[in-house]
């Protein structure tokens, strides 16, 4: 389990700690997202889709998002980015009640996919995400 007061990134996958439940902290996402100008393509409740057929499932809901102008140039020279794109993040309570939200770390991304060049798309993408998390967790 992750540190609960930092950032922690374990293969590629960034992992923070929110001081909300899992719908305020999603809710506190989806407002930072669009605050930056980028589009909420879904939102998936995974706990609801487990309801469904009778099964339990602690809170766990995923959020996509993004933007044309942020993706397609990691898109251009390897378009297999695109099954990593557009971004999402996971938001999900543990079995102690915590809330967390994890994410695909960008760096990760351009790693999986050999995308050479890509430093300062990568660096944009990484400071944005640490920054919605950040404000939808309560962070600072």
């Amino acid at each position: 389990m992750p540190p609960s007061d930092s950032f922690t990134v374990v293969e590629g996958l960034t992992t923070v700690p929110s001081h909300f439940a899992p719908k305020e902290t999603m809710d506190r996402m989806e407002t930072q997202i669009g605050e930056r100008g980028m589009n909420v393509f879904a939102r998936i409740d995974h706990a609801a889709g487990a309801a469904e057929v009778g099964l339990t499932l602690r809170p766990t809901e995923l959020i996509i998002f993004g933007n044309a102008r942020g993706g397609t140039p990691l898109m251009q020279p390897k378009q297999t980015v695109g099954i990593d794109l557009p971004l999402k993040a996971l938001v999900w309570q543990d079995a102690a009640g915590k809330t967390w939200i994890s994410y695909n770390e960008p760096r990760w991304i351009v790693q999986r996919h050999n995308v050479a060049n890509a430093e300062s798309i990568v660096n944009k993408m990484a400071d944005l995400l640490r920054a919605i998390c950040t404000k939808a967790a309560n962070l600072q």
